[in-house]
């Protein structure tokens, strides 16, 4: 348990990252006069560098260890934070935040990777999940920690100690995370999975009796289906998850479409934007940063709640109930947005406004769409990405859906800007329209695969079927 939680902090350097941005946001727009185009290219630019960082991830930890790559992603992190609370320009900060960018991604599949292979099957579910849980923690202290500074400062934008604004003390505080991650990374032990790769059964044995409690007979059985897994494989290219008639291997595209749709639904715009999306509707600053909070604490809470579920209703109940009702609680932050009507605020522009009941019931509309991420997409998608395909497959398949969530989530957070000053009514309604649609792709398309083996896993999902009823007739 303690070794899992030690490799998921690299999901809350993940969540801390997502949100920081956010109480910041507004304050680096205004020093830098910043176009919308070019504020979301500065948020969204962490996320390429993630795409690449999850890309390479784990090839670098089947040659390196998974350990090793754990303390890359940490030192990235930490010079990240540094770079972003110093920078002078727009193009500076994007520089320093494509540096943390490659760091998170290195973490996004290390994390759910390693607690995958070290975790037994009966518990892979509920440990996997504290990759989502150290996520929503890390957006939690992001949000929470932007309110204390802007609120002690009197606003983002100004100067708090040494003469540094508020927004830089936000990017700073993550060297505290970042140095916590990479001594954890030093502590823990190495994936058995990888030292019998690299011919050290001994010590992998070691790491499993003291991970699994199980006897010696037990670990030798262990070791050598993972032995007979490892022999079976060559190192993957692009080939072994090549397919003659679709391009990939059915099992990928399930995965990245799975990536994808749990950026495509919005969620992030809550946690990268959360903070000018409510002054943008009315409401004041200090109310705007501490609905953040309120809404990240409800994330944390939900995350309990898929952690506890995930191991008995499944993956794949999860899912439906989530899509269910995400789709339905954005289709009424759309309706809700689109009643906004425009008035002249204290600046003299014209600003939008939720007037009525239509502020509350929006605002209540946020926060049940987070409930239900939260508690079904947020973990599910780390847990399944983590255990769905074989071995022979598992690091390139990884990688290539982890960087499509990455692609997707910068897709979503740059165009977010210039759609919310189209119409933000329009705007919830495209995330709702793909809520509905990842229903429909996961009851079509995405088996259960609760209680397998990791072992047990084809690159055909109809034989997981197979296997799964064939292991409990």
């Amino acid at each position: 348990m303690i070794i899992s939680i030690a490799a998921a902090v690299g999901g809350f350097l993940f969540g801390f990252d997502t949100s920081v941005i956010n109480g910041a946001v507004d304050a680096i727009e205004g020093e830098f006069g910043l176009s919308a185009f070019i504020t979301g290219l500065v948020v969204a630019i962490a996320l390429i560098g993630s795409a690449v960082g999850a890309w390479f991830a784990g090839r670098l930890a089947d040659h390196w260890g998974r350990l090793r790559v754990m303390f890359i992603g940490a030192i990235l992190f930490f010079v990240s934070s540094i770079g972003s609370g110093f920078a002078f320009a727009a193009w500076d900060l994007g520089i320093w935040r494509f540096i943390g960018g490659l760091g998170i991604g290195v973490a996004s599949v290390i994390g759910p990777t390693y607690i995958s292979e070290i975790a037994p099957a009966r518990l892979r579910g509920r440990l996997s999940s504290l990759q989502q849980m150290a996520i929503v923690l890390g957006i939690f202290v992001a949000l929470l920690s932007d309110a204390w500074f802007a609120n002690s400062a009197g606003g983002a934008a100004e100067n708090l100690w040494f003469g540094l604004a508020a927004w830089r003390w936000m990017f700073l505080v993550g060297l505290v995370p970042s140095v916590i991650y990479g001594l954890m990374a030093l502590a823990i032990p190495e994936s058995p999975r990888f030292l019998v790769a690299r011919g050290r059964d001994a010590k992998a044995g070691e790491v499993l009796k003291d991970v699994l409690g199980e006897t010696d007979e037990q670990v030798a059985a262990r070791i050598d289906a993972i032995r007979k897994s490892v022999d079976r494989e060559s190192e993957p290219s692009f080939s072994d998850i090549r397919h003659p008639k679709y391009g990939l291997l059915p099992i990928v595209w399930i995965g990245i479409l799975i990536a994808v749709f749990q950026q495509f639904v919005g969620i992030n715009v809550i946690f990268y934007y959360s903070t000018s999306l409510w002054q943008s509707v009315g409401f004041d600053e200090s109310f705007s940063f501490t609905a953040s909070v309120i809404t990240s604490v409800v994330n944390v809470l939900v995350t309990v709640v898929a952690i506890a579920l995930v191991d008995r209703l499944g993956r794949r109940r999860l899912l439906l109930i989530g899509s269910a009702g995400m789709a339905v609680s954005l289709a009424v932050m759309a309706i809700g947005f689109a009643q906004a009507v425009i008035v002249t605020g204290a600046d003299g522009a014209p600003t939008p406004e939720l007037q009525g009941a239509w502020g509350p019931l929006t605002l209540v509309a946020a926060n049940a769409f987070v409930v239900f991420f939260g508690a079904t997409w947020g973990p599910i998608m780390w847990v399944l990405l983590g255990e769905m395909f074989p071995n022979r497959i598992r690091g390139l398949a990884m990688a290539i859906s982890t960087a499509a969530n990455w692609l997707a989530n910068f897709a979503v957070t740059i165009t977010f800007p210039m759609l919310r000053d189209t119409s933000l009514g329009l705007t919830y309604g495209i995330y709702a329209f793909f809520a509905a649609l990842s229903f429909a792709f996961v009851l079509l398309k995405v088996p259960e695969t609760k209680g397998m083996e990791l072992e047990q896993m084809t690159n055909d999902f109809k034989v997981v079927r197979k296997k799964r009823s064939d292991k409990v007739g």
